[in-house]
């Protein structure tokens, strides 16, 4: 929790959402307001979504090792998890790819851990393909406060570099 995985669900919904896609989005939050398991759900497709709730999931984003255990029964065979290396340095053996990658770290070296998130949402999209670039930039900018703007640009870019970089992903 309190990590912007529901911000950057919600920043990725809507650019799905804007190039035709039908998307449902829920999230779930603990009780605890920052540190408490949280999660943000898309259910995406062409057609009428006909139910709202996730029940199987193609690609899983892990900021923190709390989300391991409720999300790895959902998983696919063949299902993409992207990992944290420095907040979720292990994980579980399944039928999975998987992609540990360094977004806490970048987000660090971008200046603020809080753009980990769109971090992932740029490592998202450049392993996925599950949305057009330009169409995510758009969204990014414009759901960003003005502030913000320019670190995360800067972090969905580096998103996209980090997720290309040969040695930085490492198979689980």
């Amino acid at each position: 929790g309190g990590q912007g995985l529901v911000l950057s669900g919600k920043m990725l919904a809507d650019a799905l959402a804007a190039s035709g896609k039908r998307v449902a989005q829920s999230q779930t939050y603990e009780p605890t307001s920052r540190g408490g398991f949280c999660n943000a759900d898309l259910v995406i497709s062409d057609a009428e979504v006909d139910f709202p709730l996730t029940t199987a999931i193609d690609y899983l984003v892990l900021l923190d090792r709390l989300a391991v255990k409720p999300s790895w029964p959902l998983l696919k065979p063949g299902a993409l998890v992207i990992a944290d290396t420095r907040l979720c340095p292990e994980l579980p053996a399944g039928n999975f790819r998987c992609c540990h990658l360094p977004l806490s770290r970048t987000a660090l070296e971008l200046g603020s851990e809080r753009v980990t998130n769109i971090v992932a949402l740029g490592a998202l999209v450049a392993l996925t393909n599950i949305c057009d670039r330009q169409r995510i930039e758009q969204t990014v900018r414009a759901e960003t406060p003005r502030g913000f703007l320019d670190l995360n640009t800067d972090a969905l870019r580096a998103g996209y570099s980090i997720a290309a970089a040969p040695i930085a992903a490492t198979v689980c």
